[in-house]
């Protein structure tokens, strides 16, 4: 079997400079303080042997020397661009295998739907797992061929149409989706999920 690879993209957790939407609700500190322990519980829940697990760093310099992130994880820099340029440049750049990225704000995502994520890869190219918002917390590929040039060119971030939009830039490739879960942008996505 092919190894397969969870990349999980993070900023650096400074105030007003992370999860800005939540600090408007909630104030600054309190949003980047979130961010930092939410993100330590997830990759603590998702972290297992069926998969490599890398963190995708922001800003590329700072976040590659951080001492708030595990040290035993691997780390890549983010780079430049949007978020879609930033994630095709992830998915193209990861070693060979399945590679699905995920963000650090998904207090709901678990080891199970990881590993449904990488079996559905199996029988398809693209693996998307929706948010309720018209996101999506979760996108993977298989990865037997080059991802195409179009992928995730004109997508429109934060907004109902993000992942329409990405499955707009994958013509002729086969895409299922598994759960649906809700990621943290928002005081009231904050107390919706009863996190406060």
């Amino acid at each position: 079997m092919r190894q397969r690879h969870l990349i999980v993209m993070v900023k650096e957790p400074h105030p007003g400079r992370v999860k800005t939407r939540l600090g408007r609700g909630i104030g600054p500190v309190a949003a980047a303080w979130w961010f930092r322990h939410q993100t330590a519980r997830l990759l603590r829940r998702v972290e297992d042997p069926r998969w490599r697990l890398w963190l995708a760093v922001s800003p590329d310099r700072e976040g590659l020397q951080s001492r708030v992130w595990p040290a035993h994880l691997p780390r890549v820099p983010q780079g430049r661009g949007d978020l879609g340029a930033r994630m095709a440049r992830l998915m193209r750049g990861a070693p060979h295998g399945p590679v699905c990225v995920i963000g650090g704000d998904i207090p709901g995502v678990s080891r199970a739907h990881v590993a449904r994520a990488f079996d559905t890869l199996g029988r398809h190219d693209a693996v998307f797992g929706p948010a309720p918002d018209g996101g999506f917390w979760l996108v993977g590929l298989k990865r037997t061929a080059p991802p195409p040039v179009t992928l995730f060119a004109g997508v429109r971030w934060s907004t109902r149409h993000a992942l329409a939009d990405s499955l707009a830039t994958l013509p002729g490739l086969s895409v299922a989706r598994v759960a649906t879960l809700e990621d943290v942008d928002t005081k009231v996505d904050l107390d919706r999920l009863g996190m406060r």
